[in-house]
């Protein structure tokens, strides 16, 4: 057996994934383990996590996988210093000391980290880009497809086309720093106030209520888009080469005003801002797509990186048809960069053994196991931390479980739901997840302020039976991984007062299933399937049963700033520390209201995110 390890580290949320004879047995986020969002570290915790999933030592592993080339991104960061001379020798002298600490000598890192690793494992890298695209095509279901990778910058690239085929990859085209549609959508994320490689999400949650009436300024003054999807930032505008800002002075008068402080009133600049952002990032993904169409003549496409993690812009270019079928990296982003470097470290060892098989997999099924890669822990082990914690609970059948957690949620109760592996990649898909009665009018709201802590503005996701979506949705295919946004279907909406403008929109009823209906009747879909997580499609089976509705509200357990919890402890200090109803843990219901007084005292921490 052939046992590969993928590492992603220090530059946003390290993560570290095992795959065996080609398949996927492990992978996890550094931040589940140290509390600390998006860490950045060497993920040692993740590391020990995977061993010990795969049941090996690291004296078993056969390579070693960084996802990306340090000395080469040294050299554009050296570059960069040099073409911006003297305004970013400053920048550079701010970095410096990190790269010669151990970025520069990564092989030492990763050795000194990863105990018992043998001086005979190879430790190898691939390019960023690689990484991306291999963690996008090689777990599809497709024998053969266009990639598609987008993000901020990786070595030099941060925009890839290429072609899958079997068990190879080959990347045709390239997009270079500085001109990147990664760093465009971040620099607005700064602009409004959010942090950049977090807040994203935030800044496309308010998009829609807000109107695009800066988007030809954008065309205009900061990207030159062409036919084939190539485009030119105007670095005019941007103070990332230089500096720690994003933006410079002429950016801020552009858009009328200076930056947003993260505690400042949201102004409709800023949405029109978002909005505006949004729809130049879609255009700009829409072109992209296009040209992958016909570089490759493919009918398939994978999609990874950062702007992968755009789930309106990819729910754009699904209903576009140009292409069959779309397949995204559910951990699109830096962490899935480790899978896809140990997905190409078998690659090149199965290359290197003509007895080793190649793990493609029949056209209806991915390789990531509904991304439910994380711990997951026994009845034994949840009792003991449970009673660690003074909690009162009770244990019920599998079918009990289903049938009172389904008519707690149809009484309107909020559910927090701790079930199985934890999910690999930023979104919670049913495992470690809150769950709520979509119908329900007041559920967003009371989500969004009593048990997330967060943003009134900010959506949720509903989570469907997959063969009832399109009752709800105009989506004609899966959408396993939340990653695709489609409207709600005409019949299911409400109407709404017209004269309402920006955020005063908030809180009007807009559908049958108000608390998963964005303000533009948008929602971001998760589907279900037995296959894809049995005990959660048990659940809105009964829901549908009791209720004759087959969709609910599923966020993310977490509150705001924290990462999604891990452990059975992590889930009951989140429950207890928030205003949550009931917690539904392996076979286990708790009641809040039979918990202990000094356990409700305590507030869930809150860090600012």
């Amino acid at each position: 057996m052939a046992h590969v390890l993928g590492i992603s580290a220090f530059y946003h949320d390290s993560a570290a994934a095992l795959v065996v004879d080609g398949h996927i047995v492990a992978a996890a986020q550094e931040e589940r383990f140290s509390r600390r969002k998006n860490d950045d570290e060497f993920p040692s915790r993740a590391v020990e996590f995977c061993l010990n999933r795969g049941g090996i030592g690291a004296a078993a592993l056969d390579a070693v996988v960084f996802y990306d080339k340090p000395i080469l991104k040294f050299s554009r960061l050296l570059e960069s210093c040099l073409a911006t001379a003297p305004g970013g020798f400053t920048n550079f002298l701010r970095v410096l000391p990190s790269w010669l600490g151990g970025k520069l000598n990564l092989q030492s890192v990763i050795r000194d980290s990863i105990p018992g690793l043998p001086a005979s494992c190879p430790i190898q890298f691939t390019q960023h880009h690689q990484a991306h695209a291999a963690s996008a095509f090689f777990p599809s279901p497709f024998s053969e497809a266009a990639i598609l990778t987008v993000d901020g910058v990786g070595e030099y690239a941060t925009t890839t086309m290429g072609v899958g085929r079997d068990a190879g990859i080959e990347l045709l085209r390239e997009l270079r720093f500085p001109h990147s549609l990664g760093l465009l959508y971040s620099t607005f994320t700064a602009y409004c106030g959010f942090r950049v490689n977090s807040g994203e999400y935030k800044l496309m949650g308010l998009a829609p209520y807000g109107e695009p009436r800066f988007a030809d300024r954008i065309r205009r003054e900061l990207i030159d888009l062409k036919p084939d999807g190539s485009f030119r930032l105007n670095l005019d505008y941007f103070a990332f080469l230089s500096g720690r800002s994003m933006a410079n002075e002429r950016f801020h008068t552009l858009f009328e005003g200076p930056p947003r402080k993260p505690e400042d009133p949201i102004e409709t600049r800023h949405l029109d801002v978002a909005r505006s952002v949004q729809v130049v990032t879609e255009e700009v993904m829409l072109a992209l797509a296009r040209e992958a169409r016909a570089l490759t003549g493919l009918s398939s496409l994978c999609l990874a990186g950062g702007v992968a993690l755009n789930c309106v812009a990819n729910g754009v270019i699904q209903r576009a048809g140009i292409f069959d079928r779309i397949w995204i990296q559910p951990a699109a982003g830096d962490a899935g960069g480790a899978l896809g470097a140990a997905l190409m470290g078998w690659q090149g060892l199965r290359k290197d053994s003509a007895t080793r098989a190649c793990p493609r997999l029949p056209e209806d099924s991915d390789a990531m196991s509904g991304s439910l890669l994380g711990p997951e822990f026994t009845e034994d082990e949840i009792a003991t931390a449970l009673r660690d914690e003074g909690a009162l609970f009770r244990r019920l059948s599998e079918s009990e479980i289903l049938k009172t957690t389904a008519t707690l949620l149809a009484e309107g109760k909020v559910i927090g739901w701790f079930q199985g592996r934890m999910e690999f990649g930023p979104r919670a898909l049913g495992n470690r997840s809150i769950l709520g009665d979509a119908r329900s009018p007041a559920m967003q709201s009371a989500m969004n302020l009593k048990i997330k802590f967060r943003e009134s503005f900010r959506p949720f996701a509903p989570i469907v039976l997959a063969d009832r979506a399109h009752e709800y949705f105009e989506l004609n295919c899966e959408s396993p991984y939340m990653l695709l946004v489609a409207p709600v279907l005409e019949r299911h909406r409400r109407p709404v007062d017209p004269s309402l403008t920006g955020l005063e929109r908030l809180h009007q009823q807009r559908s049958s299933i108000p608390a998963v209906t964005h303000v533009d009747y948008s929602a971001r879909i998760q589907t279900v399937t037995a296959r894809s997580n049995a005990l959660l499609h048990g659940l809105l089976t009964e829901f549908d049963r009791q209720t004759g509705c087959p969709v609910l509200v599923n966020t993310s357990f977490n509150v705001r700033g924290e990462p999604v919890v891990c452990t059975p402890t992590q889930a009951y200090r989140c429950f207890t520390g928030t205003e949550m109803d009931y917690l539904v843990i392996g076979p286990f219901l708790l009641d809040r209201r039979e918990q202990p007084a000094a356990a409700l005292a305590r507030k869930a921490d809150v860090n600012p995110d």
